[in-house]
């Protein structure tokens, strides 16, 4: 699972297909062109491949020119990075486990170290219902002051300083997942010593990090990813006042107390082109409410293992792919059973999410829900469920048209009612059907 799946997901946390689906690594693309109902969106090649020049570009030059425009868009009086001032550590690691750790290493070292450092495709991990997710943000900043901040590269231009509502809020939902996943290993980092020990024992808790995250994959209680951030410390409270580090300045800093610092700022760094050209252009993002609400969706999510322990014993979505790892043989009904077989939660933003969204749209219309019309209409029916309970509620109006005392069969009734004068008053009409 990736950034924007998991943002999907925490979208819609009652839908135990997507979870289950997602959490066992099924192609769900593959499984809906197997259904017969394949998703029609997605990224061209084209698209794809100008998104990748793009971010090379704004990452030219080790990431000095991007941390110039994080620190132009921050506007907080500290020191411009100067020319060799960025840090660039190497984050190559066998594996995700590996790469997970290193990360984590690096960002400890940053941070002591109270200079800029440009981490390139980072690898992070989270918790998702019990089972370990890896992440991969486009890049983390980390500041002289010990705090961290998100960049997200999106190839969708910004004109006149103002990009398209809906493409920003996908990408501050999946700036989000990044930043709750980093709040786990800034709180392993500056974790206060336990029995009096010395500060500097802070310091070297993120090598728990690494322990925990090597052993995620096999047991669902090292990855604690989801959980929030502990206490803050004094020495980061302090860095929160002075965003500039003008404190720090006064006397050297030690490790210890930049490694008790260390936290992740809740303004995202967006970049995309400029108006219409190649050139980088970007702006802050907060992304507090897009957290909490990441947060509590991901906290709801059933456990991976609960879902499955409810399916029909020797339940796969196995596709049964030809020599060619292309053709599917399965047969069509077979696999539907298996997909059926798991409960979903349809809404109609699913189509721009979810590669099997045309498929749950077909099964939720064929069965009269009225999820298909929207969660929105959804809220308002309450207990009416179906498009059928919904017209009878509507149309069996009691002869001495007295109200029921529900609100919502009281609302159809009257809707029915104006419905039928207006067809009444206006003969040639063509009544839908």
């Amino acid at each position: 699972m990736d950034a924007r799946a998991l943002a999907a997901l925490a979208a819609n946390p009652g839908c135990r297909r997507r979870a289950l689906l997602d959490g066992a690594g099924v192609d769900k693309g593959a499984l809906a062109s197997a259904l017969r109902a394949p998703a029609n969106f997605g990224q061209s090649q084209f698209a794809h491949q100008r998104g990748n020049s793009f971010e090379a570009r704004v990452k030219a030059d080790g990431g000095a020119d991007l941390v110039r425009l994080l620190h132009e868009r921050l506007r907080d009086g500290s020191e411009p990075p100067g020319p060799g001032a960025v840090a660039t550590p190497d984050l190559t690691a066998p594996g995700p486990q590996g790469r997970t750790a290193r990360t984590a290493l690096a960002l400890r070292e940053a941070t002591e170290a109270g200079r800029w450092a440009l981490l390139d495709h980072p690898m992070v991990s989270l918790d998702v219902a019990g089972s370990p997710a890896f992440l991969e943000p486009d890049a983390v900043v980390v500041h002289p002051d010990g705090s961290w901040t998100v960049v997200e590269i999106k190839s969708f231009p910004m004109v006149d300083g103002s990009a398209d509502p809906a493409k920003v809020g996908a990408a501050a939902r999946q700036s989000a997942v990044y930043t709750l996943a980093l709040e786990r290993v800034a709180s392993m980092i500056r974790r206060p010593p336990e029995d009096g020990g010395d500060t500097a024992d802070a310091a070297d808790a993120v090598d728990a990090v690494a322990v925990e995250t090597a052993s995620a994959a096999k047991t669902a209680e090292a990855a604690g990813g989801a959980e929030t951030a502990g206490p803050v410390a004094p020495a980061e409270a302090a860095a929160s006042a002075d965003p500039a580090g003008t404190a720090a300045r006064e006397r050297p800093v030690t490790p210890a107390e930049a490694a008790l610092r260390a936290r992740v700022r809740h303004q995202v760094l967006l970049v995309c082109p400029k108006d219409f050209s190649n050139l980088p252009t970007a702006e802050m993002v907060d992304v507090r409410k897009q957290l909490a609400v990441t947060r509590r969706q991901l906290d709801r999510l059933t456990r991976i293992e609960e879902i499955a322990a409810a399916l029909p014993e020797g339940t796969t979505f196995d596709l049964r792919l030809t020599d060619d790892g292309r053709t599917p043989t399965r047969p069509v009904e077979e696999l539907t059973a298996a997909v059926e077989a798991v409960d979903a939660a349809y809404a109609p933003e699913c189509l721009s999410t979810c590669e099997l969204a045309a498929h749950c749209r077909t099964r939720s219309r064929a069965a009269g829900r009225v999820e298909a019309l929207g969660r929105g209409v959804r809220g308002e029916l309450g207990g009416l469920t179906t498009m059928d309970a919904v017209l009878t509620a509507a149309m069996e109006r009691p002869a001495d048209d007295a109200p029921t005392g529900d609100p919502t069969v009281d609302a159809l009734r009257r809707a029915a009612a104006l419905r039928a004068e207006a067809l009444a008053s206006h003969p040639e009409a063509v009544a839908c059907r």
